[in-house]
């Protein structure tokens, strides 16, 4: 059965692009979230780049007492010892990895493909990346933790055990603790992985400096 493609939101800085950013936005929110950040990145001197920003699906999300909205899967708890829903988890992974495919059909090499993700997102993009077949570009982690941790060991994939990986995290954010983060730094760095640590005094949210951190990034591994 063919993986139908999520709806999204496209930006291309430059025409016929070569690089691609795929970016998944947090619990309740869509694509068009983090769309306004691509002016901000200071990417002007760069080759195009194709910005894709997926919508989640609508589903049933426990911790909003059963309320539908778009997310990437459902939570059942805030903290880190709440059973997790792996079954939505893998179907959304199946989706983000089917966009991954159309970008390489285009003529973008994996290389050329960083993921992004913010909150829910940012647990998406380090599932999906650090299992990815092929190596990408580089992971980009905002405000999130890492999920079903205890399958990360073995499913891994070898093509990405030197890939970049940005973890960025607000030391006020309420909803998901900085604690959960830096746990989640530490087993990946446990693992073998180098990461870009940086905290700054915000919530659950993004600031200047962070989008700034993020271009910087993107320069790097997308140059």
């Amino acid at each position: 059965m063919t993986q139908s493609l999520l709806d999204t939101v496209t930006i291309d800085t430059g025409t016929t692009p070569q690089r691609t950013v795929i970016w998944l936005h947090g619990l309740g929110a869509d694509g068009h979230d983090f769309a306004p950040v691509v002016p901000e990145l200071g990417l002007e001197d760069m080759p195009a780049i194709r910005f894709i920003f997926p919508h989640a699906g609508v589903i049933p999300v426990t911790i909003n007492n059963g309320m539908a909205m778009r997310a990437w899967y459902d939570i059942l708890g805030f903290n880190g010892t709440a059973r997790e829903d792996d079954t939505g988890i893998h179907r959304s992974q199946a989706a983000i990895e089917a966009l991954i495919a159309q970008e390489k059909a285009r003529g973008v090499p994996a290389r050329h493909i960083v993921l992004a993700g913010f909150s829910q997102g940012c647990a998406m993009t380090l599932q999906i990346g650090l299992r990815h077949a092929e190596r990408l570009g580089g992971l980009i982690a905002l405000s999130g933790y890492l999920p079903l941790r205890q399958t990360l060991a073995e499913e891994r994939s070898p093509a990405n055990a030197d890939i970049p990986i940005l973890m960025a995290h607000g030391t006020q954010d309420p909803v998901v603790a900085i604690q959960r983060a830096e746990t989640s730094r530490t087993l990946l760095e446990e693992l073998g992985y180098h990461i870009e640590w940086h905290t700054y005094p915000m919530p659950h949210s993004v600031c200047a400096q962070e989008i700034a951190d993020i271009g910087t990034f993107l320069k790097r591994v997308l140059a």
